[in-house]
């Protein structure tokens, strides 16, 4: 062991040593369809207009540090009830830290579904609290007897439910979150990230249950390199959460940015649509082939099954004919020989549908 490497088992915790980075693929020259991200840019009028104004934005001042008047456009935007307060953070990777840390104490339990988003895990490792995750059904429903079993036994500080689930684009059943929300004590966090190819949403839940906030994001609605996410909740949880939160995070060029993209709902309301139409004819497609197993999605992404041990070699071929899509594969149980393609374009969708009967 070298010097550095015997430092480094000194001072880092354990937990932090056994975790790995999170990893993004390069997709360099490829077609992307891995990170669920809206394919569409800007109409060419709006981002003239765009650019104009940041071209009198100046940056050598530090931007506000509430985003007043960013707030007060998301709060019509997104609809948040009257009398419930918002937190924004730089996505919503910040959001669930700061949640995190606004709780985090030795032996607190941060709690969710399986498989679901890797960064609820990540982020309790990263400060230090305990996380339990609770295995789906086969069908992705909840396993409901599991999930009320471990709020009994742990008291989870925290419970992350997405909806829909990402990776596997499914809406957990409404009444399935309303027992949740009446035997927890902690908090319960309704991740909306995909609120926008859905037809359902907690938002005007807010109010009824103590415990209840939700979390949304622009990424996936078009503005993922803005990195922008919302907490909306109760006010005196908002102004606890609100304390963790570093001063000035969402910097001047993304307050301005999403400002102004809000201003142009109409543009965005018509790429979501597009969006949602062409995940019903690329479901379609995949449903067509039949070795694979596809699953319903209320998102911008389908998840399916390749045949059995093909996941990785299949996986590796499309990546051979330029088309990057996500590997679930290796996650095993539930997600084994599982592969996520994002909605993209057209053509797009098109070219993955031709690389994936090649693969095949």
């Amino acid at each position: 062991m070298t010097t550095i490497d015997a430092t480094i088992e000194k001072w880092v915790r354990p937990e932090i040593r056994a975790i790995h980075a999170y990893h993004v693929a390069d997709a360099s020259g490829m077609i992307k369809l891995d990170a669920m991200e809206n394919p569409y840019t800007w109409p060419e009028p709006m981002r003239s207009a765009w650019q104009k104004m940041l071209s009198s934005t100046d940056v050598n001042r530090y931007p506000d540090p509430s985003a007043r008047e960013l707030s007060a456009r998301l709060r019509q935007s997104l609809e948040v009830p009257v009398g419930m307060e918002i937190v924004l953070g730089n996505g919503s990777d910040e959001i669930i830290q700061m949640l995190a840390l606004a709780v985090a104490a030795p032996g607190r339990v941060v709690m969710a579904p399986e498989p679901g988003f890797v960064m609820y895990k990540m982020i309790a490792s990263f400060v230090g609290m305990d996380y339990l995750g609770v295995p789906l059904n086969a069908d992705f429903s909840l396993d409901m007897p599991a999930m009320l079993e471990a709020i009994t036994t742990q008291q989870p500080a925290l419970i992350f439910l997405a909806y829909p689930n990402n990776p596997t684009g499914n809406m957990f059943d409404e009444q399935d979150i309303k027992a949740i929300l009446d035997a927890a004590e902690g908090l319960v966090i309704v991740d909306e990230a995909y609120h926008a190819f859905a037809d359902h949403s907690f938002m005007n839940e807010l109010g009824n249950y103590s415990n209840l906030l939700v979390m949304r994001t622009l990424s996936k609605l078009g503005l993922a390199g803005l990195r922008l996410g919302l907490l909306a909740g109760p006010a005196p949880w908002m102004a606890e959460i609100d304390k963790v939160r570093l001063p000035y995070n969402i910097n001047i060029l993304t307050q301005v940015s999403a400002d102004f993209a809000l201003q142009n709902a109409h543009v965005f309301d018509e790429q979501t649509a597009a969006i949602r139409a062409d995940r019903s004819k690329l479901m379609a497609s995949l449903k067509e082939i039949e070795s694979l197993e596809v699953f319903p999605s209320a998102a911008n992404f389908i998840l399916f099954r390749v045949p059995q041990g093909r996941g990785s070699e299949i996986f590796e071929a499309l990546k051979q004919q330029g088309i990057l899509i996500k590997s679930l594969s290796a996650n095993g149980g539930l997600l084994s020989d599982c592969l996520r393609v994002t909605v993209g374009k057209p053509d797009e969708n098109q070219a993955f549908i031709e690389a994936l009967t090649v693969a095949l």
